[in-house]
Formats: C-alpha cells, structure tokens, sequence
C-alpha cells in the first residue's frame, strides 16, 4: 500500500491519506478507518487515481458527502474515493444545467432557485451530492433526480466513460442500473429544468425546507431515511405504530421526531445502528407480517 500511496502523491491527484477515520467524512459521524483515503482535486485526476487502483487490484468503493451511508466500526479495505472539491463545478445554460458530482445538492437547489429555473424544490432539504443522489436516485415531496435528470457522466470499474441517458440510467425507487447491474461513478449530471416565477420556487422550497425542520431530527447526525417505504405503507409510520420511537441501543436512537430516522446521540457505533436496524424489522414483522428493506447503504468489513 505505501507504494500505491507513494505513486498517487507523486501524481499530485488530490489529497490521499491513510487510515482516514470515516467518522469524519459521514452524516452519521461513525464509521471504522478507510486503508486508502483519497479525494481527487479533478475528474481528469480520478481517473488517474482509478488507473493505479485497477493496475494494483486494489478494491475500492465512492461517496460523495456521506449521506445514506452506514460505515461499518471496522472500517472500509482498500480506497475509499471522496468526491468533493475539484468535482464541484456548476455550468448554467439557459434552462440546462452541467453540475459536477461533488456538488451539494441543497446548495445548489439555492442556486437554481435564484435563477428563477423550476424542478430541483424537491431537493432543498436533501443533505447529500449530486453524484450520490443521481447514483441513488433520491427523491422527496413526490419528485425525484429521474424527473429532471437529463443524462450522467460515470466511470466505470473498468476505467471506460460514457454518458448515460435517463433511460439508460434505469432509474427506480431510490436505484439506478449503478448499484448493482453496472456499477459506476457518477462524475457530472446534466439537468433539464422549467423557467419559472422565482418567487413561487424560492416559497416551495422554504415551505419544503421548514417541513422537513418540523418532521426530521437533522439536529443530530443522521443518515437519512433508514428504510425504504414498503408502500403502500411508509416505514415511519409503521415504526411508530409499532411504538418503536425513542428506543435506543448503546448510541443509536430511533428519533422521536420521526420514525425512519436512527440519530447518533453521541458516541454511537455503527454495531449499535445495526442492531437497532434488526430490532426495527423483527418487531415490525412480528406484529404486521411486513419486511422492511434498508434505504441506507452499509458498507465496510464485517
């Protein structure tokens, strides 16, 4: 590894570290250490960085701001690749849009909004990448990245690039043909968006961004929604129902604010996620026959 480590700072691809804590670069603030850490400064230097994982068979694995991610305690083997800095850009055309991946998604709902362009309210409250969120297809108030997605740029584990367009993307409920069919990167979106009256887009998305202050623990550190709705039933509402709000393993606690949501209330591991993870699905099955399905990502060694 210090060869590999030693070749990527020669390149001067970006920042590389070495046995990063993940605790730092994840909404939930847990996650085990990463071997190889690196956050490439330029698309053209991610791909410099992906020619010397695949020569080395180093195993690897992106995020962007570690939304919806779950690192296990034991942390991640191989290179953990961040997109942020460097992956950021954000070209505005008329109504189209050419974003990096890096970019924050509620930062540049703001953006967009102050252009008087219409399709991204949905997203103001959403606290993850562009890149993560096309990859996973995230969604709220009845929208999703589907709606306006108009065509990503992705690499491949194989090191190809190639545009996709929406209906290559194979877009469902929170997936795309990238987690599991064809797995890639998302290194830029392009985004096909409506004039509107910028007023009426800046109040939609204040309306949708105090909702979410009003329903969501976003207070503490969170991942995001920890289950898929089973619709059509919704996973929050079965979790109160079953009277689960407020339980707490070590950690971790179901919020008491909503009940798809797991906080770290302090010094929370992600053994005590998963537990209380577990704990959600065997009770609710129990007293309704209904299999819950994780939204959140977990990832790392076992």
């Amino acid at each position: 590894m210090e060869a590999i480590v030693q070749q990527l700072r020669d390149l001067q691809v970006g920042k590389v570290l070495v046995n990063e804590p993940l605790a730092n670069h994840t909404t939930m603030k847990m996650g085990g250490p990463a071997d190889l850490f690196i956050e490439p400064s330029s698309i053209e230097n991610l791909e410099k960085t992906m020619k010397i994982i695949r020569e080395n068979n180093v195993p690897w694995r992106a995020i962007g701001r570690g939304s919806n991610l779950l690192v296990s305690d034991a942390g991640i083997e191989g290179a953990l690749i961040k997109l942020g800095k460097g992956l950021d850009h954000l070209e505005i055309n008329e109504s189209e849009i050419r974003v990096g991946a890096g970019y924050s998604l509620v930062s540049l709902s703001v953006q967009i909004s102050k252009k008087g362009l219409a399709g991204l309210e949905f997203a103001s409250g959403i606290p993850g990448s562009v890149g993560g969120s096309v990859y996973m297809n995230a969604g709220a108030h009845g929208s999703d990245m589907s709606e306006i997605l108009e065509k990503a740029y992705v690499l491949f584990a194989d090191g190809t690039l190639a545009w996709l367009s929406k209906e290559e993307m194979e877009f469902s409920y929170r997936t795309s043909i990238l987690q599991k069919k064809r797995p890639g990167i998302v290194l830029e979106a392009i985004f096909q968006l409506t004039p509107g009256n910028r007023e009426e887009i800046v109040a939609k998305m204040q309306s949708n961004k105090n909702y979410r202050k009003e329903t969501q623990p976003y207070n503490l550190p969170c991942a995001g929604s920890i289950f898929r709705n089973p619709l059509p039933h919704y996973a929050g509402q079965l979790v109160q129902e079953a009277g689960l709000k407020g339980y707490s393993i070590g950690g971790a606690q179901i919020s008491p604010m909503h009940g798809n949501f797991i906080v770290n209330t302090g010094n929370g591991k992600a053994a005590d996620v998963l537990a209380l993870i577990q704990y959600v699905k065997d009770t609710v099955f129990k007293q309704y026959g209904i299999m819950m399905e994780t939204e959140v990502e977990i990832i790392g060694r076992k």
